[in-house]
């Protein structure tokens, strides 16, 4: 199943970014996780369909209305079906 792993810059963290990624993945089907990290970034995980997850990579370049992404760095992965996962997560 195709997975990707995302570094999202920019203005990402107070603004309801991983609440709304959250709900896009669970419209696209998209399975992982995301989270803040301590140099102010998100980061996900995201496992999902080739054009589901094209579709959440998407909107990650743009977030909810409140951010303001400057980059997204993406690295593909290969995980072995989709069971790693049990629905989408926002990791504290």
């Amino acid at each position: 199943m195709p997975t990707v792993h995302l570094l999202i810059k920019g203005k990402v963290q107070g603004v309801f970014y991983r609440a709304s990624a959250k709900a896009a993945a669970e419209r696209l089907h998209i399975t992982g996780w995301i989270k803040n990290t301590p140099e102010g970034y998100v980061e996900a995980l995201a496992c999902g369909e080739e054009g589901d997850l094209r579709q959440f990579v998407e909107w990650c370049r743009k977030g909810p209305e409140q951010a303001a992404v400057s980059d997204v760095i993406e690295l593909e992965k290969q995980l072995e079906g989709r069971s790693n996962f049990n629905g989408f997560a926002i990791v504290r």
